[in-house]
């Protein structure tokens, strides 16, 4: 039997479309002998980090020729014509297309097409077009993707030029890097919509054989997974009735074959015994990606500098004695000792810009009439930060130490904690945009899970089980005893009436709690951290991929980093902390008010 890789793989990150956990399918992976996995989410690439980590994690120790490799992709939505058509046509919004780094080139490639799906291109999804991906297919591999590629559409059309046309264009484009995409499945669901499916498999298959024959192109074998395990079709069948606001009683609701599970090599062999060429050129696809390290040392902003100083340095050490002239009119040795060993250990870390722009943007959001609190964290530590008025309290009087903040022994970012009244925070962050380019600042992504009480109410909305038994069924989350985790696992070894519901002769109530339990963490929904902020020196669509998200406060388009706040200073960027602060705020009011 050929060897096998999966590469068109959908994880929770394709938001309730998904149900597949990044550890778990890399266990079963590694456990099944595969050498390789592919992550293509929809649109984006939300899970990319956390996969370039646990696979770390997996290596660590291993020699070299044994290593696990994760394959970085994307499923992205290809715009019919231009992806800044946005109105309704006669033709398909969109295509899928798979798209795989196979090396650094093309993932910085691939980070930047997903980035312009959103900033450029989206019509309800993220969408690029053929102008982009001949711009950045460096690097790239690219396949053909489901039913909805759109090789596939075309021939289900009937408009075999058109599919021609297609192949060629991405034959002479990404030459050998180019594959057609084979799926087969052989669904025991009576639904119409989805036996429609499979028959539409059967019938482009031949086709596509037939094209990759005549024009040479070779072909693969992709399961299209969404979830990790066989068993899991149901609860995955609940979590497009939770995305669609569907009853699972709805004749009409969007359904999938239930096939898609993440295969073993054993079973996708015997699917493709017919064409175990299929199989192994996956396995050619795998041996092209090489190992890379998205992984990044700090990547400062830059700070505009006055004429008269040449670097940032030079105009840091100029800023911090000016300041140590208030802040300490009496100046001995002893301060300016600590003065300099900061100044030393700052540039030494190649941090002196990060300190020119927070004080930056803290001066200017007083000359706003913003109020700043005082500081806290370990930046109060720090006497250079108090000399530029970034924190107002005095590191010598408090006995406060730098080397907690910033420790010359042990690499770390920065880390400088503002607060600001409420509506303070927006104008300065406001400014911030408007001094260094939009393009170059954005928040982070936070990522909502399904909770305890929330996957029991979704799925018994699903389910049709009513809404007083849905709310009782809640509340039983109440009685886990105090100190537990709490869980829907662990209601059922804790709560009796949860065990109970679980065993239940009602068949809606039972399925509630077992589906519930198994869906309990899988992300929700995407949102917006509270008060990170990430700046760059440039574009950040050439450091970490983007996305847009719409801010009400402000009735404006807000651009989010795709890699959440713990990972994001991995691949090199600098976070901040612009918090917005209510006793400021109350603080701010009552002065309005006595004056």
């Amino acid at each position: 039997m050929a060897s096998f890789t999966h590469l068109h793989v959908h994880t929770q990150y394709s938001t309730l479309d998904g149900a597949s956990k990044i550890p778990v399918l890399v266990d079963k992976a590694i456990a099944d002998g595969m050498t390789a996995v592919a992550v293509t989410d929809h649109g984006n690439m939300y899970g990319i980090k956390e996969l370039y980590n646990y696979v770390g994690k997996k290596n660590a120790g291993v020699e070299a020729d044994k290593r696990f490799k994760p394959i970085i992709g994307c499923e992205v939505y290809m715009a019919p014509e231009s992806r800044f058509e946005k109105r309704k046509t006669d033709k398909p919004s969109r295509y899928h297309l798979i798209l795989l780094a196979k090396n650094k080139t093309g993932y910085h490639h691939l980070v930047k097409l997903v980035s312009l799906g959103f900033t450029e291109g989206f019509y309800g999804k993220p969408r690029i077009d053929r102008e982009l991906l001949e711009q950045y297919r460096e690097g790239l591999i690219v396949t053909s993707a489901c039913l909805a590629g759109e090789l596939p559409r075309h021939i289900h059309n009937g408009d075999i030029r058109a599919a021609e046309e297609t192949l060629l264009w991405y034959k002479e484009r990404f030459g050998d890097d180019y594959y057609l995409e084979l799926q087969r499945f052989p669904t025991v669901v009576p639904d119409e919509n989805v036996q429609s499916v499979c028959r539409r498999q059967r019938e482009i298959n031949p086709v596509l054989l037939e094209l990759a024959q005549k024009h040479g192109v070779k072909y693969i074998a992709t399961n299209d997974v969404h979830f990790v395990n066989e068993n899991e079709a149901e609860v995955h069948d609940r979590l497009l009735c939770i995305s669609t606001a569907a009853n699972i009683n709805d004749a009409n609701r969007m359904r999938y074959t239930q096939q898609e599970w993440f295969k073993t090599q054993a079973e996708m062999g015997a699917l493709f015994a017919d064409l175990p060429e299929a199989l192994a050129t996956t396995g050619e696809i795998a041996d092209k990606v090489e190992f890379y390290d998205i992984d990044s040392k700090p990547v400062m902003p830059d700070f505009p500098l006055p004429e008269e100083f040449t670097d940032s340095d030079e105009y840091l050490r100029h800023l911090t004695y000016e300041g140590a002239e208030h802040r300490y009119p009496d100046m001995n040795e002893t301060v300016k000792e600590r003065i300099d060993f900061e100044l030393e250990t700052i540039r030494n870390m190649g941090y002196p810009g990060y300190f020119l722009i927070v004080q930056d943007f803290i001066a200017a959001a007083r000359r706003m009439g913003v109020f700043v609190g005082p500081g806290r964290g370990s930046a109060a530590g720090s006497v250079v930060a108090y000399c530029l008025k970034i924190t107002d309290i005095d590191p010598f009087k408090y006995d406060l130490l730098f080397e907690r903040f910033l420790n010359p022994d042990r690499i770390s970012m920065p880390d400088i904690d503002i607060d600001f009244d409420d509506d303070g925070r927006a104008q300065v962050l406001q400014w911030v945009k408007e001094k260094y380019g939009r393009e170059r600042v954005a928040n982070v992504v936070t990522f909502g899970t399904m909770k305890a009480k929330s996957s029991i109410k979704d799925v018994a909305r699903v389910q049709n089980v009513s809404l007083s038994e849905a709310d009782r069924l809640s509340k039983l989350i109440d009685e886990i005893p105090r100190g537990e985790e709490v869980s829907v696992a662990a209601a059922i070894k804790y709560v009796p009436a949860m065990r109970d519901a679980l065993h239940s002769a009602d068949p809606l109530i039972a399925d509630t709690v077992k589906y519930a339990q198994m869906l309990e963490g899988t992300v929700r929904q995407t949102g917006v951290h509270a008060c990170g902020i990430v700046i760059g020196p440039s574009d950040l669509s050439n450091y970490v991929p983007i996305f847009t998200s719409f801010d009400k406060n402000t009735n404006s388009e807000l651009l989010v980093t795709q890699y959440e706040g713990s990972l994001i200073e991995e691949v090199g960027m600098m976070k901040m902390d612009f918090l917005g602060l209510k006793t400021l705020s109350i603080l701010k009011e009552t002065l309005a008010n006595i004056k």
